[in-house]
């Protein structure tokens, strides 16, 4: 039995073959994870337009900024936020003329409040999406007491059983937390060091990293994995699909989230008007349920999130938690390559 969407296994499979995908109106070529090409997420676009943009995917935000900064050709991207300076430093992207984009007000002003995000050069990012990395775990198998703390994933009970994101922003998230930091922008190195001790314990118990959510729910569906750290989606396909997965937001020590949105690449092969068009779809109030019940995510736009109850908030694990919590805001770029380059050597067993 696969736990792949249709829509899903066939973005998977274009993204093995690493070519572009889903090619559609030839104006506007949208460089994104695999999933967000839905429709009904931008469907002011196609309303607009009699057709969705074409899609290219990757895998992860650092293969993504490889593709474009060894000459790869789109006109919008969708990095998450920790990658915005990465790609102002490197020049591959140019400001959003937010006079053009309406709805730019509606997003919520404590996620736009970053400097690498805007600043006297213009607005850098349009953040569109944001979700929870938590605790996924098999309701059927796991007591709710052992996943009251993140130390599940140390715990030796579970060795073999768990299974971490092949992310280093996300793992680093957890190991930070586990270890008693909440805000990854003032890490001293003893902290980080303590931090790396506790990644590569919990290492140990790890059967597999997964590289996208639907990975991650395999594993888990097949009884492969009790444990994982999971975003939203991988629970929100599980739960479709019936499967005892709960999602644990409020360990003693608190769970993560993460921001995602959009940048304005430089000399795009598009057409600037079609890539505003596209911004705008996405930030329309109707694109905030559609995002939820697609990929399981919160939207940026205050508007947007309105359209969504408190009830599908919370089966989403989207709703206001009483549990520390670290943001994936933008952090040292320095701070950044040092967690990755350590994140190779735990996975290599150094």
């Amino acid at each position: 039995m696969t736990f792949l969407r249709p829509a899903l296994l066939a973005s998977t499979a274009v993204l093995a073959l690493g070519v572009p995908a889903l090619a559609a109106d030839p104006e506007l070529t949208v460089f994104d994870w695999a999933g967000f090409e839905e429709p009904a997420i931008f469907q002011g676009y196609i309303d607009q337009h009699g057709d969705s943009p074409t899609f290219s995917f990757y895998g992860d935000d650092d293969e993504a900024f490889q593709k474009l900064a060894s000459g790869f050709r789109a006109d919008v991207a969708h990095p998450c936020s920790q990658m915005v300076s990465k790609y102002r430093d490197a020049d591959l992207i140019e400001p959003w003329d937010v006079s053009r984009i309406p709805a730019f007000g509606t997003i919520d002003p404590e996620i736009m409040a970053s400097p690498v995000f805007q600043d006297e050069g213009g607005v850098w990012y349009i953040p569109a999406d944001w979700g929870a990395t938590a605790i996924a775990y098999n309701t059927e198998t796991v007591p709710e007491e052992d996943v009251s703390t993140l130390q599940v994933f140390v715990n030796p009970d579970y060795a073999g059983r768990t299974s971490l994101p092949d992310s280093a922003d996300d793992v680093w998230a957890l190991a930070y937390l586990a270890t008693g930091v909440t805000d990854w922008t003032d890490v001293t190195d003893e902290q980080f060091q303590a931090a790396a001790d506790w990644l590569r314990e919990a290492h140990q118990n790890v059967s597999a990293y997964w590289s996208d959510p639907n990975q991650m729910a395999q594993m888990m569906a097949s009884g492969a994995v009790d444990v994982a750290w999971s975003w939203n989606d991988g629970p929100t396909y599980l739960k479709e699909d019936g499967f005892p997965v709960g999602f644990q937001r409020e360990a003693k020590e608190g769970s993560s989230t993460f921001i995602c949105g959009f940048v304005n690449l430089k000399n795009g092969p598009g057409s600037e008007d079609k890539a505003y068009d596209f911004i705008n779809a996405w930030l329309a109030p109707s694109a905030g349920p559609a995002l939820l019940d697609v990929i399981g995510y919160g939207h940026s736009s205050s508007a947007a999130m309105a359209e969504i109850s408190e009830e599908d908030k919370v089966a989403a694990g989207i709703s206001a938690i009483d549990a520390p919590v670290l943001e994936q805001t933008p952090n040292d770029p320095a701070q950044r390559e040092r967690q990755l380059a350590e994140f190779e050597k735990i996975k290599a067993g150094f």
